[in-house]
Formats: structure tokens, sequence, C-alpha cells
């Protein structure tokens, strides 16, 4: 088998096992999946999931965010992390009342133009709430695609970069759900279950280990 024939294979297990793989993080529109989306950084989507319904009670869309107080949302948000977040939630859907017409942006110069919004969130929001297809890399996925051999990358950016050569367009945001499900339920941070894994024959770090065993 070669390099590449062992990367698609790891591929196709992945869609195989993980065919109802979608979004964890609650969202019926565009804005309500980027403010989650802001709120899930070194967060669960389960917490996230937890303070939303309140959140977009009270601010049902960007115009309702814009005349948001910090110190109004903040309490609301505040189990999922820094202050920051809610000052870049209420500061990006002032941007997006102010100059794109309410509507949340659908391109990556502009919604890396919000605060509080990098490449991955972007990325999230471009393929989630438009269906365009983008390939977001946060730490499962970063985490899972270079333990698996799929890619050897030292940087969120290279990983996206050489997972993208190697993904069909169109499977681009799949993919990235795949491997973050796969990354939740097997190949875990600090205890991968190796022996439940469906990967393990093909799997880099697997077979760097094997023969130790």
């Amino acid at each position: 088998m070669t390099e590449k024939e062992r990367k698609l294979q790891i591929l196709q297990t992945l869609e195989e096992t993980y065919p109802e793989a979608g979004p964890e993080l609650h969202f019926t529109n565009p804005y309500e999946t980027l403010v989650a989306t802001i709120l899930s950084a070194q967060c669960t989507d389960r917490q996230v999931n937890l303070v939303t319904p309140a959140v977009f009670a009270r601010y049902p869309d960007a115009a309702a965010m814009a005349e948001a107080r910090v110190e109004d949302l903040y309490p609301m948000v505040k189990s999922c992390g820094f202050k920051s977040k809610a000052g870049n939630i209420i500061a990006a859907c002032r941007i997006i009342r102010d100059e794109h017409g309410g509507e949340v942006p659908r391109t990556m110069e502009e919604l890396t133009g919000l605060p509080g919004v990098g490449r991955k969130t972007a990325n999230v929001v471009l393929s989630n709430a438009f269906g365009i297809p983008a390939f977001a890399v946060d730490t499962h996925v970063f985490r899972v695609s270079n333990r698996l051999g799929l890619c050897r990358a030292d940087t969120v950016e290279e990983t996206e970069r050489q997972m993208t050569r190697l993904i069909p367009r169109e499977k681009w945001g799949r993919a990235h759900h795949w491997l973050i499900w796969h990354g939740r339920r097997i190949c875990k941070a600090q205890r991968p279950l190796c022996e439940e894994c469906p990967l393990q024959e093909w799997c880099r770090e697997r077979r760097k280990k094997k023969p130790a065993e």
C-alpha cells in the first residue's frame, strides 16, 4: 500500500464509521453559528449549548446583539471563558450591522476582519452556515490528522493546507466533522482508545508504537 493509498483508506474508513457526523454546537442561522463558534474557543460544545438558548432569546440577531453591553452579556456567557469573548461578539455584531447590512458576511476576508474571528472560526461559519467548502482545523482536527499521519504539520495553517490538498473539495466540511468525532470518541488527547480504533492498521502513531509492544 502506498502512502497515498493509506491516507485514502483512513478517510474512507472515517466516512464509513461516522456517516452522521455533523456539528455538535446548536445553531439555526449564520448569526447563531458565529456567536456559538466564538464562544466555543477553549470551551466544550456542551457548555456552549447550555448558555446559547438564553443568549439567542435575549439577542435574536446581530442588530440586537450590537446594542448589548458587555456587562449584560458577560454574565450570561461567563461559563464559556474569557470576558473578551463577550466584547468580541458585541463588536463583531456592530460591524455586521454597520458594514454588512445586518447579515453575517460569507467570505474569509470579511469574516476574519471581525473581532474574535480567526481562520478556524471563519471556516466553521463558511461551511456550516453557508455550505461553502471549507476545512476548519481545531484542536481535535490538528491532533487526529497528525497522529494518523494524514499530514505532517506543526501549525494549524499547515495542517489546513495539507489536508485540503488531500481531501476532495466537496468533502472538506464533512471530513472536518469525521475527524472531530473520531477525536472525541476514540483518538482522545490524553488516553486514546487505540484498541477500539477502526484505523489502527493504518495509523502512523500506532505503527510507530507496535514494535515496542
